[in-house]
């Protein structure tokens, strides 16, 4: 995939996170890329997955494929 750089203002937390800066921030660009970074480090590390990446995850989640138990 091709580097895409991310605005600060295109990141976003889920609003479970409260006022807590102990959260993962993720950035959509339909059809492009979805970037993911660590809240505590904004400017550190950014994962960036394909749309069909970033769906496959999703779909794992929402069908508990990682949970912990």
């Amino acid at each position: 995939m091709k580097a895409v750089s991310f605005r600060d203002d295109e990141f976003r937390k889920s609003g479970k996170c409260g006022w807590s800066n102990s959260c993962v921030e993720v950035a959509i660009r339909p059809n492009i890329a979805v970037a993911v970074r660590n809240s505590n480090d904004p400017a550190k590390t950014v994962v960036t997955f394909t749309p069909t990446e970033w769906s496959a995850f999703i779909h794992g989640v929402k069908n508990g494929e990682f949970e912990l138990s």
